[in-house]
């Protein structure tokens, strides 16, 4: 597992050689700690933090119902969706499989709508918000950063053939993970204020649409890929520290607690690792490939299965806490509540679940596949769906639930 090679490449044969000047230029100068007038932290990113554990500090509505929807995703690949977040000022900020980027009231109204590409998979990530900002990047291989009061692009840096992962952002930097067409990858470090790239690495040997986790408290920035493997660097030093290899796909983001970072994997596993040194602490076994986004809270691990179960796992000893049956494919991203988890279906459902025993508290029928991350507040839930497959008029929706009554 250990890796003793240690070096910044700075960059992928094939990339525009403006990027290559840029990466020239900043090789072996780039400090992220470094002082910056920029935010420190995004106001909301995917997966809630550096972390990526999916956690928001609410209590769910007992009951909800429908107070809104607007057409969302068209395309059919079988991917998760982005999902929405907010602004500063509390308007929803949704990309998704066309191409496009909206703001929307929290009433649903439109406040603007910009198509930042022409990607015949548009984005399938989620916005970083900094700013005044919305940082997002799409299956062009391309970020883009839009302002957020009027929809304008302020910028735009092409790194790949396509980008799935959100980008991370810290300290005036985004991470974000790059997919080539060999198949290879890379990850790389994008000034937020001018797309400059700072530093590349071209580790990941195929796609990674995993989205980056930073823990900085014992240093680590790591993701998965395609190639099987958990690939984990110094941080801030951005040197090759470790890397793990599951047996198979790993699709969604790394999600860490305490110490531990928790992979899912195609591998029909779920796996927790040493974040310092990639050591296996536990291996989790399901019956079908697991995709979904892990949310953690209070030492317990929430994830879902191919094998329609949603999974209540101990994070220091791997064992199940409790399972339930969803009724179909849950790759999407589970959220945790104070006291409940929620998770989208291929049953066209989605989930609130209480989080001490796995009960259903309820249930909310859609048109299509739940496979955002649901945006929860204390009298709100906002998320976003797949097209209904086979079904061109049928787009995917966007969904806000309010307290019932």
């Amino acid at each position: 597992m250990d890796e003793t090679g240690q070096t910044r490449r700075a960059f992928l044969a094939g990339v525009g050689t403006a990027v290559a000047g840029s990466l020239a230029g900043c090789q072996g100068s780039f400090d992220p700690l470094a002082s910056t007038a920029l935010d420190e932290h995004a106001s909301t990113q995917f997966r809630q933090g550096l972390l990526n554990q999916g956690y928001r500090d609410v209590t769910l509505p007992r009951a909800v119902e429908k107070a809104w929807e607007l057409p969302a995703n068209r395309g059919d690949h079988t991917a998760a969706k982005g999902s929405p977040v907010f602004d500063p000022a509390g308007n929803v900020v949704l990309a998704d499989d066309t191409g496009r980027i909206r703001s929307l009231t929290p009433d649903g109204e439109v406040r603007w709508a910009t198509t930042f590409t022409q990607a015949g998979r548009g984005s399938h990530g989620t916005p970083a918000i900094a700013n005044g900002t919305a940082y997002i990047g799409a299956y062009d291989g391309a970020v883009s950063a839009i302002d957020l009061e009027t929809g304008r692009r302020q910028w735009r840096t092409s790194l790949g053939d396509a980008i799935g992962a959100s980008p991370t952002y810290y300290n005036g930097t985004l991470y974000v993970a790059i997919e080539h067409a060999a198949p290879s990858g890379s990850v790389a470090a994008v000034d937020a204020a001018t797309g400059d790239v700072h530093w590349r690495d071209s580790r990941p040997t195929h796609h990674p649409h995993s989205t980056v986790t930073i823990d900085r408290e014992r240093g680590r920035l790591l993701f998965g890929s395609n190639d099987g493997h958990c690939y984990a660097w110094t941080f801030p030093g951005l040197e090759r520290a470790w890397r793990y290899d599951t047996g198979a796909e790993i699709k969604a983001p790394v999600a860490v607690a305490d110490g531990v970072a928790v992979v899912p994997s195609w591998s029909e596993t779920v796996t927790g690792l040493d974040v310092e040194d990639g050591s296996e602490v536990w291996t989790f076994e399901t019956d079908q490939d697991v995709m979904c986004a892990p949310a953690i809270r209070d030492g317990t691990v929430f994830v879902g299965s191919h094998d329609h179960h949603l999974y209540a796992i101990d994070l220091q000893s791997g064992q199940e806490e409790w399972a339930l049956d969803a009724g179909g494919w849950l790759i999407g991203s589970a959220v945790a509540t104070r006291d409940h988890v929620l998770v989208g279906s291929y049953d066209t459902t989605l989930y609130a679940v209480e989080r001490a025993t796995g009960d259903v508290a309820w249930t909310v029928g859609n048109r299509g596949h739940v496979t955002s991350a649901p945006l929860v507040t204390d009298s709100a839930v906002y998320y976003a769906e797949r097209a209904v497959e086979g079904e061109a008029d049928r787009p995917g929706m966007c969904y806000k639930l309010t307290a019932m009554g």
